[in-house]
């Protein structure tokens, strides 16, 4: 082929989704492999909200392999992003010694380049990096021809990226073996289970565990019941950033927002006189926010008015549209905090959604007919 004849290039474009773990893991037993010390537990939050995508490109004319996050050209040697290529092609080798015919023998051998974007931002504080490598992997896995349970290979760029390789409620298990092998993701339920409960993401920044808490969360999960789920989430997620503070030098995650938010989810309930919200924090200030539908309202109201927010400042609810609602007296006096002005810059509102999928609209890849980024910074 000619030097200045560019090959049109293979492109397959795919969307992956971020997930909040209610059950979280707290730390790595293998750094290398990414195998953690105990289960976690996540909800996997609807991609019409919250997304990666993803767009990988293989010609017989690129030299290198090239990867692109955001608009911004990045270091392709990393390590995790080289173990997640590896492992896909090692797959794809095997499918084809394993004499599958219907795979091309020239793709393993091609280079790639990988464009990647998030739709929320960095600043929301939500873990885009399991969002990324479950959407890298799913896109090299289509691009390659490679089947079967990904997320082994997913946990090797980011642990909890394997957990967002499926929708709804998901399991990643510990596992056991030394490589690696059965510590794997498992839906627990699907996305379609649980039609009530929403999370809510409240954004202010602008830009162990005990072995039979996971076996209660996913009864609690299965039963549907919110007070459980609740109780879990806020327990498993004051301990973990107990432990953060408990450490030398201690981790400070979480800032007086995030602690008044704490108390307003408790003075809430208190008022009730019944768990209606559950609060997490994940590695960051910004709370999520569980709750069932019939209570969104209500709170988002409260969160407005004891975190004021500017008035001429965008939109202060993104997202699933959220109905108006008063704010009775007695609630305000319940509560009775200090409000705290522009404390919250704006709310996510979601629900849980279905796992990666493949994006059919060409117009939708985010690298051109040239091999190159659309979109560069």
């Amino acid at each position: 082929m000619p030097e200045n004849t560019m090959e049109k290039p293979n492109i397959v474009t795919c969307t992956a989704p971020v997930n909040i773990a209610v059950i979280k893991y707290w730390g790595k037993r293998n750094e290398e492999l990414i195998l953690p010390i105990n289960s976690s537990l996540s909800v996997t939050l609807h991609q019409d909200q919250l997304k990666t995508t993803t767009t990988v490109a293989t010609s017989r004319s690129f030299q290198e392999d090239r990867i692109w996050l955001n608009g911004k050209e990045e270091d392709i040697t990393h390590p995790r992003l080289q173990s997640c290529l590896r492992e896909i092609r090692r797959l794809a080798r095997k499918r084809r010694n394993d004499g599958d015919s219907a795979l091309d023998p020239s793709v393993l051998s091609l280079k790639v380049h990988i464009c990647s974007v998030n739709n929320f931002p960095t600043a929301a504080g939500l873990a885009s990096s399991a969002a990324g490598f479950a959407c890298l992997v799913y896109t090299l896995a289509r691009v390659f021809g490679t089947e079967g349970d990904l997320s082994g290979i997913a946990r090797q760029g980011s642990g909890s990226a394997c957990r967002s390789m499926y929708g709804g409620f998901v399991q990643w298990i510990m596992g056991q073996k030394d490589d690696g092998k059965d510590s794997l993701a498992q839906q627990v339920e699907p996305e379609t289970h649980w039609p009530e409960l929403r999370i809510l993401v409240l954004v202010h920044r602008a830009e162990s565990v005990v072995p039979g808490r996971m076996e209660e969360m996913i009864e609690a999960v299965r039963g549907k019941d919110f007070v459980a789920f609740a109780e879990l989430t806020m327990k498993d997620s004051n301990q973990f950033h107990a432990t953060c503070l408990d450490t030398y030098p201690p981790i400070f995650y979480l800032n007086s927002v995030s602690q008044q938010v704490i108390n307003l989810v408790h003075r809430y309930n208190r008022h009730y006189g019944e768990t209606r919200l559950a609060y997490t924090f994940d590695a960051g200030p910004n709370a999520v926010i569980y709750t069932l539908q019939q209570h969104v309202p209500e709170f988002v109201q409260a969160v407005q008015h004891f975190f004021p927010p500017e008035s001429n400042g965008g939109q202060f609810i993104q997202g699933l549209p959220v109905n108006q609602a008063a704010l009775s007296e007695e609630l305000k006096q319940a509560i009775g905090l200090e409000p705290m002005p522009k404390g919250i810059s704006y709310i996510i509102s979601t629900k849980a959604g279905p796992g990666p999928r493949v994006v059919e609209d060409p117009t939708q890849h985010l690298i051109g007919s040239d091999g190159m980024p659309k979109h560069t910074v």
